[in-house]
């Protein structure tokens, strides 16, 4: 699939609510959007970022995953003009929702990172590391210690800023990109 031209035809984050969500759905992404904050450093990182990275998220308004994890990224976006995000639904997009089916499953939020031109730089999604081994633990008791402290949409925050950073980090060291931008 080409996801570079795809993204053009994705929603900013409002309009997809406007256009998918009920207004239950509203009302549980703006009650989650109100609850994740950035720390300083956070925001710090991202405003460092250098290249421009467009992000395309598959999602379900009514998915409570989506709900815990996609407002994280309109944050990150608001903290940077470097990150543009699109979103599309899932039951409206079939080619990308075989395209991105994780598991063997249309599972979502599924995140792909592109690069400013919509060169394929890296995929992410259905949960962050941090909720896999919550629910884990609770399946079956924790194996061993996680070393999170921190509440588990901090820790939700941080693994999704650590990709974000990830990605940023491969396109900043893109030998493609350096003789692009002279840098």
């Amino acid at each position: 699939m080409d996801y570079g031209a795809k993204f053009g035809d994705g929603l900013s984050y409002e309009d997809f609510l406007a256009k998918h969500g009920s207004d239950t759905d509203h009302r549980r992404w703006d009650d989650f959007h109100a609850q994740v904050s950035l720390s300083d450093e956070q925001k710090s990182l991202l405003g460092s970022f250098v290249r421009d990275m467009q992000v395309l998220v598959m999602a379900g308004a009514w998915c409570g995953d989506c709900v815990n994890q996609c407002p994280i990224f309109d944050h990150f976006a608001q903290a940077t003009d470097k990150i543009q995000l699109r979103f599309f639904d899932r039951d409206d997009n079939p080619d990308l929702t075989a395209a991105l089916q994780t598991c063997g499953a249309p599972r979502v939020p599924a995140v792909v990172f592109l690069a400013e031109d919509g060169a394929f730089c890296g995929r992410a999604g259905d949960r962050t590391l941090s909720k896999y081994r919550q629910m884990a633990s609770s399946l079956t008791g924790a194996a061993c210690s996680t070393g999170i402290g921190d509440s588990l949409t901090d820790a939700v925050v941080q693994d999704w800023l650590n990709e974000f950073e990830r990605i940023q980090w491969m396109l900043r060291t893109s030998g493609r990109l350096r003789q692009l931008h002279g840098d």
